[in-house]
Parts: C-alpha cells; sequence; structure tokens
C-alpha cells in the first residue's frame, strides 16, 4: 500500500471501503442512480473510480466527467463527451451528427481537440438534443454503460454565480432528470458526486424533486479500526518503526477518520523521521508532528481549501455567517443556542432574513462535514480543523454572547 495525499487510489491501494464499494456496485447493477455525498477528502472519487476498474473488468464501459471547470449546460456535454471519446461508436455518432465541425476521422482526433470540436458546435439552442442523443448512444450500446459526474454541485454553483444562474441551473437538472428517466432499462447507470453538498443547494433553490430519481449514499469517516490499520499497514510498507499506541494517538491526535487526513498525517510523520534521523516515531512525536506540521505552515495547503469552499458554495452574506459560525465552534468549544440567538441578533441590521440565512449555512457545514449537532448547539467532529480554525482566530476573536452583551 502506497502513501498517497493528493490523488484518488484505485488497485491494491485502495483500502478501507469494501463494504461501501459493494452498497454502490449492488445500486449500480441493479440500474439505480445514485447521489454519492460526504464531505471533502472522504475518498468519493476513490471508490468511484475502483468501482468503473472493476466493471471494467467485467466488460461494462465506464465513463467519468469532471465537471468542476463547466460554466454552462454546454460544457458539461462537452465535458460528457470528452469521457466517450474513447468509446468509437458513441463518439463517432456524435462526430456525424455535428460533422461539420471535423474535417478528420475520430479516430485521429484527441479527446481534448474532440471536446473543444464539441464545445464550439453547442449553445443554448442544441445543447438538450446533442446531449439527449449522448446519453441514447450510450443507452445503444452493447456494454452496459457507468457514467460518473463528478462535481456537479460546484458547476451548479458557478451556474448560480452567473446573470440568471438559478433559472438555468433548474433548467439543467430538470433536463437531466428527464433525460435519464426518458430511456429505457438500458440507459446509462449515474451517478452522481461532489465535494460540497447537492442536497442543500436543491432546497435554497426550491426544487428538490429535481434529485428525487438519484438515491443518496453517504460516506462517512473511517472508523478507529480502520484508521489503525492504515496507519500501521502504511508503516509497515515503508519500513518505519513505530512505538506501540503510535497509529492509536495518530487517530486520536486527528479526532475524525477523514483518509486523506490519515495519509496526510503519515506522510508528515514520516518525513519528520527521515529528517530528524529518527529510528522509532514515538507517542510524544505524534503530537509534535500535529501541532508544529500538519497546524503549520507546511500543512496550509491541506487545510485551506476549507474554507475557499465555502467561498465557493455560498454567497457573501451566508460565507460571512459561516466564518463567524465556524470561528465561534472552534474557540468556545461550540456554536450554541444563545449564540446562534446572538449572531442572529447582531446581524439582523445588515441581513434581511437573518435567521433563516443561518439555517441554511448550518445545513451545509453539517452536510459537508465542518460541524455536527450535539445536545446544546453545533461542534467540529474532527480535531484537526477545529484547532486550525482555532489557531487562526483564537489572539482576535470575541465571542458573539460578549459582542452582544456590549451592544446591550
Amino acid at each position: 500500500m502506497e502513501s498517497s495525499t493528493g490523488r484518488w487510489v484505485s488497485g491494491e491501494n485502495f483500502f478501507g471501503r469494501e463494504s461501501e464499494l459493494s452498497i454502490l456496485e449492488q445500486r449500480v447493477l441493479d440500474g439505480n442512480h445514485t447521489l454519492l455525498t460526504g464531505q471533502r477528502r472522504m475518498g468519493k472519487t476513490s471508490i468511484v473510480r475502483e468501482l468503473g476498474r472493476r466493471l471494467e473488468a467485467d466488460n461494462w464501459i465506464f465513463l467519468f466527467a469532471d465537471v468542476e471547470g463547466a460554466s454552462s449546460a454546454e460544457d458539461v456535454v462537452a465535458d460528457i463527451a470528452q469521457a466517450a471519446h474513447p468509446i468509437r461508436p458513441i463518439s463517432s455518432r456524435l462526430q456525424s451528427a455535428m460533422r461539420r465541425l471535423f474535417s478528420e476521422t475520430v479516430e485521429e482526433v484527441g479527446a481534448l481537440e474532440f471536446r473543444i470540436k464539441i464545445r464550439a458546435g453547442l449553445n443554448t439552442g442544441n445543447w438538450r438534443r446533442h446531449g439527449e442523443q449522448l446519453l441514447r448512444d450510450c443507452a445503444g450500446q452493447e456494454q452496459r454503460v457507468l457514467l460518473v459526474i463528478d462535481e456537479l454541485p460546484i458547476f451548479l454553483n458557478n451556474l448560480l454565480s452567473s446573470e440568471d444562474g438559478a433559472r438555468q441551473a433548474r433548467e439543467f437538472l430538470s433536463w437531466m432528470r428527464a433525460a435519464f428517466q426518458g430511456l429505457d432499462s438500458r440507459s446509462p447507470v449515474l451517478v452522481v458526486s461532489g465535494s460540497i453538498g447537492l442536497q442543500p443547494l436543491v432546497r435554497r433553490l426550491g426544487i428538490p424533486d429535481r434529485i428525487n430519481y438519484l438515491d443518496p449514499l453517504r460516506l462517512g469517516p473511517w472508523d478507529r479500526d480502520t484508521c489503525i490499520a492504515c496507519f500501521n499497514l502504511l508503516a509497515e510498507n515503508y519500513r518505519l518503526r513505530i512505538e506501540d499506541g503510535v497509529a492509536a494517538a495518530a487517530y486520536d491526535a486527528l479526532g475524525l477518520g477523514i483518509p486523506h487526513h490519515v495519509q496526510s498525517f503519515f506522510a508528515r510523520l514520516r518525513e519528520f523521521a527521515i529528517m530528524n534521523g529518527r529510528s522509532l516515531l514515538t507517542k510524544k512525536d505524534v503530537e509534535t508532528v500535529f501541532s508544529t506540521v500538519l497546524l503549520g505552515p507546511s500543512g496550509q495547503n491541506d487545510l485551506v481549501h476549507y474554507e475557499s469552499r465555502l467561498k465557493d458554495t455560498l454567497g457573501a452574506d451566508n460565507h460571512k455567517i459561516a466564518m463567524e459560525i465556524l470561528a465561534e465552534a472552534a474557540t468556545q468549544g461550540s456554536f450554541s443556542r444563545s449564540a446562534e440567538n446572538s449572531l442572529e441578533d447582531l446581524y439582523a441590521p445588515v441581513i434581511a432574513d437573518v435567521k433563516s440565512h443561518i439555517l441554511d449555512v448550518l445545513d451545509v457545514l453539517v452536510h459537508d462535514g465542518y460541524l455536527e449537532p450535539m445536545h446544546s448547539g453545533y461542534s467540529f467532529p474532527s480535531r484537526l480543523l477545529k484547532e486550525w480554525w482555532a489557531a487562526r482566530f483564537r489572539d482576535h476573536y470575541t465571542s458573539l454572547e460578549q459582542r452582544w452583551n456590549e451592544r446591550h
């Protein structure tokens, strides 16, 4: 098993998700469309890539379209077309339908050039027709087809940032539902996944029914035993000597078994041992590396994306509210009910209907794994994220209740 800190894994490096993979595989074999949910770094891309690899071995066609960079429905159709480029019967039919764009055969065109040409021929008047034909061509294959559309929620957020974006998002989701439901039992099986929540987004748009044909499957964190087993397997593979209890101490330091964080912690500990000429890692080293490396400058690249994703997901007002909630939960131990009331009162003069904004933000923060509900409010399930946020605000943050008291 190799150490992997920034890429999806499959084959011999796929670890700790066999039960979830079995559930997803059975859904796909049964022809059921799935919405794969779960917070960032939980391994969603790895599980769909591994499923695709295994199904290809059973004579399936596996298409993977990453639409994070898409800003229009035309872009999404072109991304799916690029994913289908290696499947000659599909790409040749699409080329024939748009023959005026091509002076060469599909065999002579690379996948990226194919996408560029297809995208040039798509517009607001024809993307639906060509998209539907592309899906019908997938359904017409002798082999069954699994289509994964990754980062669909980010694409929808890209749409929402444009003029008339809400209408375009509703239109696209309505089209996609109708296109898949209009095919027969040979329809390509769809898996939609993403690093931000699709369900909170469609609720905010008032169209939760547009994704009711997708059966949700949530990918949760690894449990303690799985995290320890992964850590010990990595240590064995890299011949890294560790004191008894080091793997458990690493899990306790993280506080939550996010697979990427387990991998990243192991990589940083291994580097620490190499840089310091250590032949044996101890439990004390675990806390040292956690506080000085994972929470230090070199760990920022791993964690700063959590804030950037919020900026991508939320509008300006909701982003302000989110940062207040996270700073409060990190520095005060939780975002309590009284803190929620104080936040509502403080922001009521500047944000209309602030209560609903707070509820929307909490919905996103819980769905995407930043916070979890508890008896008296909300708290961080991950110690790593809590300490990172606390380090940023601890020295210059005044609690919401104190600010409320000072105002009154």
